[in-house]
């Protein structure tokens, strides 16, 4: 098992830590706590791959594995906030239901030999989901001026911002690699 496989595993394995820094009142300063444990798994996704990439180090259980343990960590970070009552559950669903629907495209892809790299969309929306999770852990928004739902006007924007994101990275991803479904059906 090398380095950047460990990584991934640590980063899986911190969820469970994370979601209860979250998600139990009894942890003292759980916000901090998730929040930090949160950072250190969104560090070791962006170090994974650089080694991975710089050493050669890229491996089957690498490729299936690493995005399947940063769909874990985002998908349960926004699971909470809806248990929370921090983020509306259809924006969570429409999120999650992205990450499904470009994961079935890279089946398909992959079925017919050929690898999709996620696209610049895909890597902004990640970057604004991450910094949205990091605001609402931290409870930052809490500056600013309520809205009517409770949420501050801030958190709003970081949210429908990730919802927008979302919604944009899936239409690129799809207009960009239409005829991926176009050579299944030959």
């Amino acid at each position: 098992m090398n380095l950047p496989n460990k990584l991934t595993i640590l980063r899986t394995i911190l969820i469970p830590f994370f979601l209860v820094a979250m998600l139990w009142d009894e942890v003292p300063y759980g916000n901090w706590i998730a929040l930090a444990i949160f950072g250190i798994a969104s560090l070791t996704d962006m170090l994974d791959g650089k080694i991975a990439r710089k050493y050669n180090l890229v491996t089957n259980f690498g490729k299936f594995m690493d995005p399947l343990a940063d769909k874990l960590l985002v998908s349960s970070a926004l699971i909470a906030f809806v248990d929370l009552g921090r983020i509306p559950c259809w924006i969570v669903i429409t999120i999650i239901a992205r990450e499904f629907i470009i994961s079935g495209f890279r089946l398909v892809a992959a079925n017919n030999g050929i690898v999709i790299a996620a696209g610049i969309w895909g890597k902004i929306k990640t970057a604004e989901q991450m910094v949205m999770i990091c605001i609402l852990l931290a409870d930052l928004g809490s500056l600013f001026p309520s809205a009517a739902d409770g949420i501050s006007v801030f958190e709003d924007i970081l949210i429908y911002a990730a919802l927008i994101l979302t919604i944009v990275s899936l239409l690129d991803y799809l207009i960009h690699n239409r005829d991926v479904l176009a050579e299944n059906n030959k």
